[in-house]
């Protein structure tokens, strides 16, 4: 077995999500990083909290800048988090007089949230598209199958006859109601990071306020109310919304791989999953990874509830939590979506025609 399914050479044919993962790419977080400092240098600059001078010499230095990832990797071990390292180093390209000037008034956490946000709002772009074209792909089945008998089943029994748009229709609604909920997290998590060393804001002064909005509207992110540097209820709300989604995919995963039961046959598969024993077999695979990274986000969602619990003002233990969390539930969602699509685009009917 291995660590990581979403991003290993072979697993990640089945879990993997290449657009997703880019999101949360070494090189991507670096350049958000450094996008950071160039906003932030901007806006001080602009409301003089560092000379013209100052700002051009750090913007010089962020150009093309490339950290040592050896002594990157070296500073994480030692201080808990890459940012110490990065402005070092990016502050010894700048050199004296102007060094200082680089990163003035900010926190690392402050960068590191940031960089999330940039990522976060990158994701929830490619989640909205992809759920769009679920909703769509069910749609088009729906309308296709919508008089097609079905037996309805309650706790795995038969029940009653219904038809194949009566179940079609219950996987879409929730669907639906994702997109707004969706829309709306998003919008809380893609914004600004900025609250110095305590969250008060207390060293940009009378400046704070007008400092965020100059960084915020560079970085194309939400202009933040106050420092969220210990409240992280709006990445719950997030973490709930993807799990949502990939629990509701579950649900469609669950009820294909029942209906595609040998002697059930109430709906026609192309394609399938080979068996290393037995040929006859052609296993729904991409409606038993729904179930499977359904299950997965479940369990995530609770342990980012537990990474509320930030102590004081900052916190090293609850906040290195969300790292290992969130972008494995946004990976989970991503892979969800696509093979929703996927086994959706695989269906050729579901349910019996009407007899003439």
């Amino acid at each position: 077995m291995v660590v990581n399914l979403f991003t290993d050479p072979v697993w990640s044919g089945l879990f993997g999500d290449e657009e997703v993962q880019s999101a949360f790419s070494l090189e991507a977080t670096l350049n958000h990083y450094l996008a950071y400092e160039v906003a932030l240098t901007n806006a001080l600059n602009a409301h003089a909290l560092i000379s013209t001078q100052a700002k051009e010499a750090v913007l010089k230095g962020c150009e093309g800048f490339e950290p040592d990832l050896a002594a990157l990797k070296a500073g994480v071990a030692k201080d808990g988090l890459p940012i110490p390292a990065f402005i070092a180093q990016l502050r010894a390209r700048i050199g004296e007089p102007h060094a200082a000037a680089c990163h003035k008034t900010s926190t690392s956490q402050d960068v590191m949230d940031t960089a999330l946000a940039l990522a976060l709002k990158q994701v929830s772009q490619i989640l909205t598209t992809r759920l769009a074209a679920v909703i769509g792909a069910l749609e088009t089945l729906k309308s296709a199958n919508a008089d097609h008998t079905l037996m309805g089943r309650t706790r795995m029994q038969a029940a009653l006859p219904i038809t194949a748009g009566d179940r079609i229709a219950t996987w879409i609604a929730p669907l639906k109601r994702y997109q707004q909920k969706l829309e709306d997290a998003a919008k809380q998590v893609s914004v600004l990071q900025y609250g110095g060393p305590v969250g008060t804001s207390a060293t940009q002064g009378e400046h704070a306020e007008v400092i965020a909005a100059q960084m915020a509207a560079e970085l194309a992110l939400e202009v933040p109310t106050q420092s969220w540097h210990t409240q992280r209820d709006n990445l719950v709300d997030y973490a709930n919304v993807l799990s949502m989604i990939s629990g509701s995919l579950g649900k469609l995963g669950a009820d294909v791989a029942l209906m595609a039961q040998q002697g059930v046959g109430e709906i026609k598969l192309s394609g399938g999953g080979s068996s290393s024993a037995m040929a006859h077999k052609h296993n729904p695979i991409n409606a038993e990874l729904l179930v499977t990274l359904a299950r997965y986000n479940s369990t995530q969602v609770s342990a980012m509830h537990s990474a509320l619990v930030h102590e004081q003002e900052r916190s090293g233990a609850a906040w290195a939590l969300e790292w290992m969390i969130l972008p494995g539930m946004c990976m989970a969602t991503g892979a969800s979506l696509q093979s929703a699509l996927k086994l959706l685009q695989q269906t050729e009917w579901i349910g019996a025609p009407l007899s003439d």
